[in-house]
């Protein structure tokens, strides 16, 4: 049922504004049949991409990118405070405690926001607000833990991913790049594992679905996910990604800086327990997400490689991409440069200490 509406309201733009228990039934071969078409709805493109971006900004927690969202889309008044919108929905979020991943539960969480600053629906997204209402409580009436918005992610990634509009294109780009620059590794692991998760073959139709795909869809079409991480570098080595080229290096600096010193050679390292902890636990969980980040993106390639490495060759061949590389390059010289040698005495020295020590005892 989620899925059906999701393809209605983000995909096709016509939909079913009463999807209650009544107005649906499952046919003998597993399909989704509607009843009752008497309130349908009709989404411009404007207002699905509009959406889209609303649940990303949401979920970033952008709070002045959601208020510009509202005044685009006619949510605001003319002349509103762009700014105060802006505080009052970044007081709303809190400290995070009060995070919903429901329908209902964002709503109650904007609704004094809402009242304060005089929010208006248009007549298109009153329905949609309907629509997914109505199907959230059909939905949880089959599981009370069932998210709507949790759920609906997957989908909204492969919008993202499918649609090469420039307007898709820059969402994708605000979901895995901070403001600063900064790269959100937790989304860019969570893309690509969903990328893979998704992308697996499902036998049978629906008796043969996953159970860890909710969907049971293969709808990352891998032609559209190369085209996609093709237009995300060319972003990254434009003149305009440069603030995101400066984070990532520092971010490969210091992974590979963990890897080399906190994994390599943990025992020559005497730190105090505390200290020895938090490192051991900060390299572990970075290196855990990188290599399950490089195994789910190695599933995906496995999927299509002759569309993955013609897209390297492609990157390889530009000069940015060498530029880059070699920017990469000098400064893990240059890093290593500073570290090593004092690393090294220092490893050298309690090396022997170690041995010296375990003579004596001898």
């Amino acid at each position: 049922g989620l899925y059906c509406s999701l393809r209605q309201l983000l995909e096709v733009g016509f939909f079913h504004a009463d999807p209650h228990p009544g107005n649906l039934v499952a046919t003998d071969d597993g399909s989704l049949a509607y009843f009752d078409f008497g309130m349908m709805g009709e989404i411009p493109r404007h207002y699905r991409v509009g959406l889209i971006q609303v649940l990303v900004h949401f979920v970033n927690r952008d709070s002045l990118g959601l208020a510009n969202d509202f005044l685009s889309l006619g949510f605001l008044p003319d002349g509103v405070d762009i700014l105060s919108v802006s505080n009052a929905l970044q007081a709303s979020f809190g400290d995070g405690t009060r995070e919903s991943q429901d329908f209902q539960g964002i709503m109650n969480q904007l609704y004094d926001v809402m009242y304060e600053f005089n929010f208006s629906l248009p007549p298109d997204y009153a329905l949609v607000i309907r629509a997914l209402g109505s199907l959230e409580g059909t939905a949880k009436a089959l599981d009370p833990e069932f998210k709507v918005v949790e759920s609906s992610y997957p989908f909204v990634v492969a919008r993202l991913l499918a649609d090469p509009h420039p307007d898709m294109r820059k969402i994708l780009r605000e979901l895995l790049i901070r403001n600063d620059g900064s790269i959100r590794w937790n989304r860019l692991e969570r893309l690509i594992t969903a990328i893979s998760e998704s992308a697996e073959e499902v036998p049978g139709g629906p008796e043969g679905a996953s159970t860890s795909n909710v969907f049971g869809w293969k709808n990352f079409d891998m032609r559209s996910v190369v085209a996609a991480t093709e237009d995300l570098f060319h972003f990254i080595l434009s003149e305009r990604g440069w603030r995101v080229r400066v984070f990532l290096v520092q971010d490969i600096i210091k992974a590979a800086n963990i890897f080399l010193f906190e994994k390599t050679f943990p025992f020559l390292f005497n730190e105090e327990l505390e200290v020895r902890e938090r490192l051991e636990f900060e390299g572990h969980a970075t290196i855990t997400r990188v290599v399950n980040a490089l195994g789910s993106l190695w599933q995906a390639v496995k999927l299509a490689p002759e569309v993955w490495i013609a897209m390297l060759m492609r990157l390889s061949i530009k000069p940015e991409f060498h530029q880059f590389t070699m920017d990469i390059v000098c400064a893990l010289v240059i890093h290593s440069g500073r570290k090593i040698p004092e690393s090294t005495w220092l490893c050298i020295s309690r090396l022997l200490h170690k041995i010296e020590t375990n003579s004596d005892i001898n």
